[in-house]
C-alpha cells in the first residue's frame, strides 16, 4: 500500500486498515494508560477482536465517504493514528483527531501528518471546515490545533464523561480560506 513520508526521520503516514488489527491492538495495549488519559480509544479496543471491529468501522466510513483512519509509522512501527472521525461532504465539515504513544511524542508527527491530511481535505476534496475537539486538560492536543493555525471557538463544559469524570471539550477549527492563506504565506516566506 502507499506511504507518505513525514520528513527525514523515517516517519510515514499510511492507511490504517483491517489487516493491521494486531498491530493496532499491540500499539494501544502497550500504552493503554497514556493513550487513555484523555480519549476513550483504549476502552473501545480492549482486545484483538475489538481492534478489528474498530478498523472495520473506519473501513466502512471510508467506503461511504464519511470518515477515514491513517496510521503513523516510525521506522516501520505503528506509533499513532490520525483520523477524520466525522466527514460530511454535503456540508463541507469534518472533525479530525489523533492518538500517539509517548515514545513518539514531541517529534511533530501529528502536526506533520495533519498538514498532509488538511492539504488533501481542503485542496483535493473541497472541504470548507475541519474541527479539532480536545479535552481542556489535553495540552499536547491543543498545541497541535494551535500549530495547525486553528482558532479556539469555545468550550463545551463537562460534556464528555471520561472514565467516570465529566470533562470539558475545547472546539478548535480552521476554514479552507485560512488554511490556504497560511500555506501560501509559509511558502512565500521560504523563498
Amino acid at each position: 500500500m502507499y506511504a507518505t513520508p513525514l520528513g527525514q526521520d523515517g516517519a510515514e503516514l499510511r492507511p490504517l486498515e483491517v489487516w493491521h488489527a494486531a498491530e493496532l491492538f499491540a500499539n494501544i495495549d502497550g500504552e493503554r494508560e497514556f493513550i487513555g488519559r484523555h480519549v476513550g480509544l483504549p476502552d473501545v479496543v480492549p482486545d484483538l477482536a475489538a481492534a478489528r471491529a474498530y478498523l472495520k468501522g473506519y473501513a466502512d466510513k471510508r467506503a461511504t465517504d464519511s470518515g477515514s483512519l491513517h496510521g503513523i509509522w516510525l521506522d516501520g512501527t505503528l506509533v499513532g493514528g490520525l483520523m477524520f472521525r466525522l466527514w460530511d461532504t454535503a456540508t463541507g465539515v469534518a472533525e479530525a483527531g489523533c492518538w500517539l504513544i509517548p515514545g513518539a511524542a514531541g517529534r511533530g508527527l501529528v502536526t506533520r501528518g495533519m498538514e498532509i491530511l488538511l492539504d488533501w481535505a481542503f485542496g483535493e476534496r473541497g472541504m470548507h471546515r475541519v474541527e479539532w475537539h480536545a479535552s481542556s486538560a489535553n495540552r499536547p492536543s491543543i498545541n497541535v490545533a494551535r500549530r495547525l493555525g486553528m482558532s479556539r471557538e469555545g468550550v463545551l463544559r463537562e460534556n464528555y464523561p471520561h472514565r467516570g469524570v465529566r470533562t470539558d471539550t475545547e472546539i478548535w477549527a480552521v476554514l479552507a480560506p485560512e488554511w490556504h492563506a497560511a500555506r501560501e504565506g509559509a511558502a512565500h516566506s521560504r523563498r
